[in-house]
């Protein structure tokens, strides 16, 4: 069983905003020791304003992703939690004009990248037998919708969180996947500011009848990293508002609201 008392170092792709920076926020509010991967250089501060550590990163190249994890596993305090954070939006494009370089694009930051972190931390936590990595992948990898790159990719985030569980859950490494909702992030601010996306129905499309702040997925995100979760492994999370809950009603006219 994990050891409470033991001192965290966990490390977030994707750190430098939205999920990411919150999840990053939260774990350094309650006495980790944070590290943030991101390539946007503009994360540095983000770091510093935290008092994270900071290491310029695109997952999506698995040399310099080995590289980081061997540098960080040679520090004080090894790597306990990874969170993988990085990704990028999709243009909701049907699939005769979703050109291969987005779909390509897409696929590798979420999936391969994805992998490529789990693969080089996780081996390592492995070997020291114990650790627990929290993958992100979202409602749009769980519900049909049009994002035919970005929702395979999601779905296959999932999958990995229950098979890498499976594979190392002998070695003492816990696995899982958060998948959040529509959420309030920089990233769906440009959506609804530039027009592709209208938060009326976002947040109408939710039981909860609201969007969801980044700080609530972080909180999901800690315990699942946390011993409070120390028989948690190979499950993927909805943290939603109820958006999947409600999507069957919409046949039936939709949601009875007040």
């Amino acid at each position: 069983m994990e050891n409470a008392d033991q001192p965290q170092h966990v490390v977030i792709t994707g750190g430098g905003s939205g999920i990411g920076l919150a999840t990053a926020g939260l774990f350094a509010q309650r006495g980790a020791q944070v590290t943030i991967l991101d390539r946007d250089p503009a994360a540095k501060q983000a770091a510093a304003d935290i008092g994270a550590g900071f290491a310029a990163l695109d997952v999506t190249d698995e040399v310099a992703v080995e590289n980081v994890a061997a540098q960080l596993e040679a520090q004080s305090v090894a790597p306990s939690i990874l969170v993988t954070c990085a990704g990028t939006l999709q243009r909701t494009l049907p699939p005769e004009k979703l050109g291969w370089p987005e779909w390509d694009k897409t696929i590798s930051i979420h999936l391969r990248g994805t992998y490529a972190c789990c693969k080089s931390f996780g081996t390592r936590m492995a070997a020291r037998r114990g650790g627990s990595i929290v993958t992100i992948g979202s409602v749009a990898g769980i519900l049909s919708g049009p994002l035919h790159a970005y929702g395979p990719a999601k779905a296959g985030i999932s999958y990995l969180a229950s098979s890498l569980a499976a594979g190392w859950g002998p070695s003492g490494v816990r696995v899982n996947c958060v998948a959040p909702g529509f959420t309030e992030t920089p990233a769906l601010d440009k959506g609804l500011s530039g027009g592709a996306l209208d938060s009326g129905p976002l947040a109408e499309s939710a039981a909860l009848g609201r969007l969801i702040a980044s700080k609530e997925i972080a909180e999901v995100i800690h315990f699942l990293g946390s011993s409070a979760a120390s028989a948690v492994t190979g499950v993927t999370i909805p943290v939603d508002a109820g958006f999947l809950a409600a999507s069957g009603w919409t046949a039936y006219g939709g949601l009875r609201r007040p």
